[in-house]
């Protein structure tokens, strides 16, 4: 049954439409046109309500579309979040078996936190009592308004001074530190344009192929000894004028018998390869080099390569690198570049090659090639022996026995020299336990070294300018005030500009130079680019470990000089294994040597298979400095929300969020 129609509705149309023939009829005429109209009004009423009803039944529709969504949405959020928080209740069962004790830098942050919570209910109470938008007066009504009211004249006249004279300093450390990363990647870009890399002299003969010495230190690395061994014996360099030494420091017994048996396979097949372990191991890495460098065979060998465990140099790789030492006396180190074979595995090992690609693309080539100096990188790297018995060989004293040797060395007047061209296959540490390790030494060694050789740097015989870089580029810019200004800037000044609003931090510090100084470091690896935003949270996060490890080294304290060995899962490809396996028996069968004598690229696969099978179990756990960071900016964020400040607002929120993501242990690889 049909609606009755709406009379009303009806009247009011038609005088609209008589209104508007009028109009049409006085135009036309004045305009010499004849017009004319015929009305329908029971056809036209139809029409407008075959109109609105299509009408009702578009929005009716779109209204339920919109509600779908919404639901999807929440529904999705719902079981992200309860996701998260099984996660979370997991990690923190799991972590609460083992007690920890807590370091002194823990507990500063966890008072902090407190201070931070304390001070926000505070703000919340002077908020809904309209204190934010007319201050009392030290008359006030109740106690609760005139203890807001001193607290007012406190932080004006006490607190908020201080907090912006660090703010201007920081600010300042800020901007210094961004011009060293312009002026590097500059020299990068002019680099690349005038085509510039090292050259060769002469040409290569089989009688200029010197004595070469090979190294391969390695400890209780069950995952990955085999392809570094592999890759190493199949190099191509007449075996009579090479030598590999295993340097094993393993602890593990049954990982030694494994190393031994994979030495005894290539010796069979005629590789001149040799294992030493060390009963006492002493010194870590450098203690390890030390000791096999004391050999008595060592004298007359020129040169010697250096490869970690999880390294798979190319089979070119002596060819590479041997001849640029042919004609410079005084050259002392060729370093090459890094590439990793799981580069892509999480977002960890993601935001880890942006870093990387940065410092050997842009660091190490601007510095080897301007100055002929950088850090050695500690493998992949080929030495003059005469050049590490010239400046002491290796020491023990700091855990970056690498930097250490090459300071040295820089100091008794050798140069370097970086390949870029020439790569170098890795593994990158995919959980973030491991890679938080590696960089709590990575930046703690630095600060040991400075210490230990600041005043070697001042009685050396090198000109000025290699002592003012040494110390002021080197050392102090790169290595102590990047960590100290990023951590303090982001993570302690700008959340307490929030609950001291009189001191200020320009938005242009929160946004734009972070934003720009990220565009920059990305620049060597552009196919990152949508992973800009991640790049910068994850590096101010991780400024609370460098800001320790620097700390530590600096001052001697907690476990400054603990070495723990990077965990490494054997992520080298499988088919470079078989292929390295198949040349190697096709190379065997040509020199008479039985196929027998050594086991099937399968069985190689099959073996490392078991061996990745057996060993310690992993485990995600929780990280107690980023979760109570995490709940400080969040705290902060929310203050800010109260002030209406919307750049610092977001930045708090974002970097609270990833400080919680990266503190719940989700941002590496997840054990089950």
């Amino acid at each position: 049954m049909s609606r009755p129609p709406n009379h009303e509705f009806q009247e009011w149309w038609n005088k609209q439409r008589a209104n508007n023939d009028d109009l049409t009829s006085s135009t036309s005429q004045t305009t010499g046109f004849l017009t004319v109209d015929i009305q329908n009004p029971t056809s036209t009423a139809a029409t407008t309500e075959k109109d609105r009803s299509r009408s009702a039944r578009q929005l009716s529709w779109i209204y339920l579309l919109k509600i779908h969504q919404i639901a999807h949405t929440l529904a999705f959020l719902t079981n992200g979040f309860i996701s998260v928080i099984r996660t979370a209740n997991r990690r923190i069962v799991t972590a609460s078996a083992p007690p920890r004790s807590q370091s002194k830098f823990y507990r500063i942050i966890k008072f902090f936190l407190l201070v931070s919570v304390f001070l926000l209910s505070f703000e919340l109470v002077a908020y809904y009592r309209g204190w934010h938008f007319s201050p009392p007066t030290l008359e006030p009504e109740d106690l609760v308004e005139y203890v807001y009211a001193k607290w007012l004249v406190i932080r004006a006249n006490y607190l908020a001074p201080p907090l912006q004279s660090l703010t201007n300093v920081c600010i300042v450390l800020f901007l210094i530190q961004s011009v060293d990363r312009l002026a590097l990647v500059l020299g990068f870009f002019y680099i690349k344009l005038r085509g510039l890399r090292p050259t060769v002299e002469g040409a290569e003969n089989m009688e200029d192929y010197p004595m070469v010495l090979v190294q391969i230190p390695m400890c209780n690395e069950r995952e990955v000894y085999q392809q570094s061994i592999a890759a190493v014996c199949v190099q191509d360099w007449p075996r009579e004028r090479m030598l590999v030494q295993v340097l094993d420091d393993s602890s593990d017994t049954d990982v030694q018998s494994l190393i031994k048996a994979e030495v005894q396979k290539w010796q069979q097949r005629g590789v001149r390869i040799i294992y030493r372990h060390r009963l006492i191991r002493t010194g870590y890495k450098a203690g390890n080099l030390k000791s096999a460098m004391s050999c008595d065979y060592v004298k007359d060998y020129e040169f010697v390569a250096i490869f970690d465990s999880d390294f798979q140099p190319a089979p070119d790789f002596l060819k590479s690198t041997i001849p640029y030492f042919k004609g410079k006396d005084d050259l002392a180190l060729v370093q090459t570049r890094w590439a990793f074979v799981n580069k892509d595995e999480n977002l960890l090992t993601r935001l880890q090659n942006i870093n990387l690609a940065f410092h050997f693309e842009v660091e190490q080539q601007v510095n080897g090639w301007f100055i002929n100096f950088f850090g050695f990188n500690g493998t992949a790297g080929v030495w003059r022996i005469k050049a590490l018995e010239d400046c002491g060989g290796w020491l023990d004293r700091t855990t970056v026995e690498d930097m250490d040797i090459a300071v040295r060395a820089h100091l008794c007047g050798w140069k370097f020299i970086y390949l870029n061209d020439v790569k170098c296959l890795c593994e990158l540490p995919e959980s973030y336990e491991a890679y938080k390790k590696q960089q709590h030494r990575w930046h703690s060694g630095p600060m040991q070294l400075f210490r230990l050789c600041f005043v070697d740097i001042l009685h050396s015989k090198v000109s000025f300018l290699k002592k003012a870089n040494l110390i002021f580029l080197f050392f102090l810019l790169r290595k102590l005030i990047l960590p100290f200004y990023s951590f303090t800037l982001f993570c302690i000044i700008l959340p307490l500009t929030m609950f001291l609003p009189e001191a200020q931090l320009p938005f242009w510090v929160v946004c734009y130079v972070p934003g720009l100084v990220s565009i920059l470091n990305i620049l060597p690896s552009p196919r990152s680019f949508p992973f800009i935003v991640p790049y910068l949270l994850f590096e101010n996060t991780m400024s609370v470990t460098k800001f320790n490890a620097m700390i530590s080294g600096l001052f001697k304290l907690g476990s400054s000089y603990e070495w723990i060995v990077t965990k490494k899962l054997g992520r080298s490809s499988e088919a470079d294994l078989v292929a390295i396996m198949e040349n190697e028996s096709a190379h065997l069968m040509e020199s008479g040597v039985p196929r027998s004598s050594s086991e099937s690229g399968l069985a190689e696969l099959n073996k490392i298979e078991m061996n990745k099978k057996v060993g310690k179990k992993r485990r995600n756990r929780l990280y107690r400095k980023e979760l109570a960071l995490s709940f400080i900016l969040l705290t902060a964020s929310v203050r800010s929300l109260l002030s209406a400040q919307g750049i610092h607002f977001y930045f708090l929120l974002f970097q609270g969020v990833t400080f919680l993501i990266v503190g719940l242990d989700l941002i590496g690889e997840q054990v089950s």
